[in-house]
This record gives structure tokens, sequence and C-alpha cells, in this order.
């Protein structure tokens, strides 16, 4: 007897349908939804800054934000709150940063969505004489049965993640409004100075032409016109360094803005805004600052995820591969009989199916690495997120405390220049003319004095810009968007207007 064996290993679907009970995660579909988790961005942002954003989807979007952005720029003197929505609707970095949230929303739909099997064909016996193109097909779908068992925690991580995404995307809104709102002030509190110097600019001219003409009379000795001379170039030197840093400062916020071509062509202010007339009470900013500080929320879903990521360790501490092989074997044996029939001899052929079900297990055995590493190492991971959210709400603690000392210290420093320093330079000023024209004061007595006040005006503009950029610092110490700088460090920053008079 004649025997050949044709084997078909087939396993069908039988592995999906133990998994279909599971196979729809019910809230999917909100993930894979464009500007998936935008509108809690948006709401943190605007309860801020009071300012709408806006993550562009497609061509038309982006069009219509431009030509709104136009409107508010193109030959229009910009205020600093129009210059913070420009920037959170036109700053193409911002809406790099919208592209992340979206990412983070794919990989939650990722994990939503079940592994695909994995599919092994073989044809074995190509071309056998006697049964055709081939002998046997055998055939594999395998799942990941870990996969699945671990699947509700997989996706509880994804989507902490997501959540922290949006607060970043927040964190990165809120730190562009600071930013944009800073440049401004720097930018007006710039030109602003250079206003002033070149007040001192031409009464320094004054006196040096007047220097100049006593020197021709003999009535000035070279050395005094010398010393006026001096003080006359070195202020014009000054003043190219103000316009110098004016046109940076602009072309800084030009940049926060996102503006190129025809837009860039619009005007800020000459002039910081006047002092207000009252300070905001803030007798509980500690807590306020902790209950609406972005980056301390996120630091909060940071320790979530490590202690989710923890216990998916746990979980998978011994087995990290398990994965099932289900289905049938159809086995096919072909016999063949010859009898003598008659004289003749007689080919009889029987063909029998047997079909088998079957399944097996594939796993990883623990034997050299027993997964003590990985959760040792996931456990570091939560004790040092733990430790960094302790850390972060001491230093927002101490980030607010100290942005409100900078902004009643500023405000009332700038209070005194304004009410005090200036208005005594204005009555000697006045005081030096009357002198003056009643012959008992010399030109260079009145033009020293208006010197005197000039420097007075630009560190009343210095005091000024301090505290108004401690007003945008206590804003971001408060809601996010950067560390709050000192006053100090704040004048450091923007220069100091005393080497200018």
């Amino acid at each position: 007897m004649m025997q050949f064996t044709k084997t078909l290993r087939i396993i069908p679907l039988l592995s999906t349908a133990l998994l279909a009970g599971c196979s729809t995660f019910p809230g999917a579909a909100s993930y894979s939804e464009r500007g998936a988790g935008f509108a809690n961005v948006s709401t943190i942002a605007t309860a801020a800054t009071g300012k709408s954003t806006v993550w562009v989807q497609n061509q038309q979007q982006a069009n219509a934000l431009a030509d709104e952005v136009r409107l508010l720029v193109f030959k229009k003197t910009i205020s600093a709150d129009t210059a913070v929505q420009v920037a959170l609707l036109n700053n193409k970095g911002l809406q790099a940063a919208y592209a992340e949230l979206g990412l983070s929303a794919a990989d939650v739909w990722q994990q939503a969505l079940l592994e695909n099997p994995t599919v092994s064909i073989g044809v074995l016996g190509i071309a056998s004489p006697g049964l055709g193109l081939f002998r046997a097909i055998e055939g594999i779908i395998a799942n990941n049965i870990l996969a699945l068992a671990t699947r509700d925690r997989r996706i509880d991580i994804a989507d902490a993640r997501f959540r922290q995404a949006q607060l970043k995307a927040a964190n990165a809104t809120l730190t562009l409004a600071v930013d944009t709102r800073r440049a401004w002030i720097n930018a007006v509190s710039a030109f602003e100075t250079v206003y002033y110097l070149k007040q001192g600019l031409a009464t320094a001219d004054a006196a040096s032409e007047l220097a100049k003409r006593l020197g021709e009379t003999g009535a000035m000795p070279k050395g005094e016109q010398a010393r006026e001379h001096a003080f006359y170039a070195e202020l014009t030197g000054q003043t190219a360094q103000a316009k110098l840093a004016a046109q940076l400062a602009k072309e800084e916020l030009t940049r926060l803005m996102g503006l190129w071509g025809a837009e860039v062509d619009y005007f800020i202010p000459d002039k910081l805004p006047a002092l207000p007339g009252g300070l905001v009470n803030k007798s509980a900013v500690e807590r306020e600052a902790l209950r609406n500080r972005v980056d301390l929320q996120i630091a909060k879903v940071e320790l979530e995820v490590s202690a989710k990521s923890f216990g998916l360790t746990d979980a998978t501490k011994y087995v990290t591969d398990l994965e099932v092989i289900s289905g049938v074997e159809l086995e096919r044996e072909i016999d063949t009989d010859y009898e003598l029939v008659g004289g003749d001899l007689t080919k009889t052929t029987a063909v029998e199916t047997t079909i088998t079900p079957q399944i097996e297990f594939e796993f990883v055995i623990p034997i050299f690495d027993s997964g003590e590493a990985r959760l040792r190492k996931a456990e570091l991971a939560y004790m040092q997120a733990a430790n960094l959210l302790a850390e972060k709400a001491v230093n927002i603690r101490s980030e607010a405390r100290s942005a409100y000392t900078a902004y009643r210290a500023t405000y009332d420093i700038a209070l005194h220049y304004r009410n005090s320093v200036l208005p005594l330079r204005v009555t000697i000023e006045e005081e030096a003319l009357l002198t003056y024209n009643g012959m008992i004061s010399n030109t260079f007595e009145l033009l020293a004095d208006t010197r005197a006040k000039v420097g007075t005006l630009l560190d009343s503009v210095n005091a000024k810009r301090d505290f108004w950029l401690a007003d945008a610092n206590l804003s971001a110490a408060i809601f996010g968007g950067g560390s709050a700088s000192s006053a100090g460090e704040t004048t450091a920053m923007a220069g100091n207007g005393s080497g200018e008079h």
C-alpha cells in the first residue's frame, strides 16, 4: 500500500473570537477625532490670558487666521493684549506644540486597538507527484494574550499621558503669552527711552554749540569746552545704542507674534501705560498658585503615570510575553490498494480526513530575568516623580511670594519716581529757568538741570517698565508659563537705563 499525507493546519479566527467581547474601547472615538483634547487647552488658556487660541487643522482655517491677523496688525498701533492675541493665533511653534497633543491622542487610540494577529503560512511538497501543486499546507494565526490582559492598564497609562499632553500644550500657550507680553513691554520701554534720550541729546547739542561759540570768543577754556563736547558725543553714542536696542526689542516681539512680510509693518506705542490706580490684593497668592499652576498639574499627572506604570510592571514581572495559537488541524490520508479482479489489476483509492482541534501556548520562561530589575526601575521612577512633585510645590510657593513681593515693590518704586522725584526735578528746572531769565544763573546751569531731569525721566521709565514686567511675572507665577523673575533680574535683562544718561 502506498500512502501520502496532505496536512492542512488552519488557525482561523478562533483567537480573535476569544477577544471579540472586548474589541471595542468605549472612548476610542473621542481620541480619533481631529482636535482631540484641545477644548481643555483652550479653556485653560482663556482663563489665564483672556485670549483665544486656535489649533489650525486645515488650509482654509489657516487662511482665515492669516486674514484676521493682518486686520489686527497691519498699519496698526498694537497694545500688549493685541500682541498676545496675535501670537496665540499666529505663532507656528505653538502649532507644533499642539501637534504633540494630537500625537498623544493617537497613542491612546493605538493602545485601544487590539493587536493584529500573527499569521504564518507554509506550502510543502510543491508539485508532488500524484498530489498536484502541493503536498501540504500549514498555517498559524497567533494572538498575544498578555497584551489583552494588560490592555486596560496600558490604556489608562496612555490616557494619563494624553491628559498630561493637554496640560503641556496649555503651558506652552501660557509661556508664549507671557513672553509676548514681556517682549511688548521691553519694546515700548526701549522706544520711550529713546524718546527721552533724544531730549537729552538736544540739550547736550545746545550746550556743546554754546561752548564752541564761547570758546571762539575766549570766554570758555578749552577744558570746559571739551567737557561739553565729550558729554554730547557720549550721549550721541548712547542714543544710537538705545535705538538699536529698541529695534531689536521690536523684532523679538515680531518673532513671537510669528509675523513676516508685509505683516511686520505695524507700530507700538512710544510710552508704556501709566501706573494703575491701585494694586490687586493677593492675600492668598500661594494657595492661588497651587490651585492654578499648570506645571504643578503636569507633575501630578507624571506621578499618576509612574504609579500606573509601576502596577503594569508588577503585573508582568514574571511573564513578559504570552501568545495563544488556536484552531484546527485537517489531515487527509490517501490510501491506494491494488486487487486482482477477473485477471485484471484494479486500483482502489480511498481518502480519509481527520479534523483535530488544537491550542498552543507560547511564553518566555523567566530563568535569567526574573523581572526584579524592571520592578526596581519602576519603583525608583515613582519615587523620583513623587520627590519632583514635592519640590515643584515648594518652588511654586516661593515663586508666588517672590513675584508678589516684586509686584508690590516695583509699584512703590515707580510711584515714588512719578509722585516725588519727577515733580522735584520739574520744580528745579522751572526755578532754574526763572533765575536764568533774571540773569542770576548762567546758561550751563540751566542746561545741567535739564539734563538731570532727563536722567530722572529715564529712571522713571525703567521703574515703570520693571513694574509692568513684575505684573506679567505675577501672572506667570499664578497660572504658569515660565518662572517669575525677580525685579533685579528683570532690570538686568531689560538693560540698565542709568548708563544711558
